[in-house]
């Protein structure tokens, strides 16, 4: 897809995104003009050196931050009409996080971990529901434990069940095995894209891993806040 072309279908549109922000040396620019479609079930890496502004871009996206200029619409909602409120509904019905450092709630088991999403969303059962997620990530056995006492690895797999647990239309994954050693975070990569792909759900993940990015379908570059190109990967 051309990095300019939106397409009407998609799930996810950045048409023309800015964000400056004000330092003591004077306005700072941290994304400029930026514009590419996300398409339903496709997968994307979002990479760059650091401080390209790729958490920025994330954060925009998934309606966290609002851009100075420009539009994001996700799901077929315009984030920018909407107020903080609005915005939220938005994240809770299609939108799954997983982050770096985890952000499980300490005082919840790993159960009520996932069950927290369902029940936001008023999803009956959801006990049941998160059991089900709970054992396609492996953690049958553990669902009972906090977080103090789970491994890093198994902490980013309760976040990788709580996030997919509402079927979200889209999951943003900010540097998702960054503090995991190679060996766990490949095994957690291999899990988010097969609960990825059996849930046909659209992944945004910001990474600097390049096998990671490698593992997508497409790879959009950014560096000083300029998109500098947006690939499909060869496969």
């Amino acid at each position: 897809m051309d990095s300019n072309s939106i397409n009407g279908a998609a799930v996810l549109e950045a048409r023309g995104i800015s964000k400056q922000v004000s330092s003591p040396e004077g306005p700072l620019t941290i994304l400029s003009e930026l514009s590419f479609a996300i398409d339903k079930g496709e997968s994307v890496a979002i990479v760059g050196p650091s401080g390209a502004g790729k958490s920025t871009l994330l954060a925009i996206l998934a309606g966290l931050d609002l851009p100075s200029s420009g539009h994001v619409v996700l799901n077929g909602k315009d984030l920018g009409e909407l107020d903080e409120d609005g915005r939220a509904i938005v994240r809770a019905e299609s939108v799954g996080f997983v982050f770096q450092s985890f952000h499980l709630v300490p005082s919840l088991n790993a159960l009520e971990n996932v069950m927290l999403p369902l029940e936001l969303a008023g999803v009956n059962d959801a006990r049941a529901a998160a059991h089900r997620i709970i054992e396609q990530v492996g953690l049958q056995e553990r669902w009972r434990h906090y977080p103090a006492q789970l491994s890093g690895g198994e902490k980013q797999r309760v976040a990788l069940a709580r996030a997919f647990a509402t079927e979200p239309a889209v999951l943003f994954a900010d540097e998702p095995t960054g503090n995991l050693d190679s060996r766990t975070g490949e095994n957690i990569m291999s899990l988010m894209f097969e609960l990825n792909h059996n849930s046909a759900t659209t992944l945004v993940l910001v990474t600097h891993d390049q096998a990671l990015a490698g593992r997508c379908d497409r790879v959009i570059q950014l560096d000083a806040g300029l998109l500098v190109s947006d690939s499909k990967v060869a496969r």
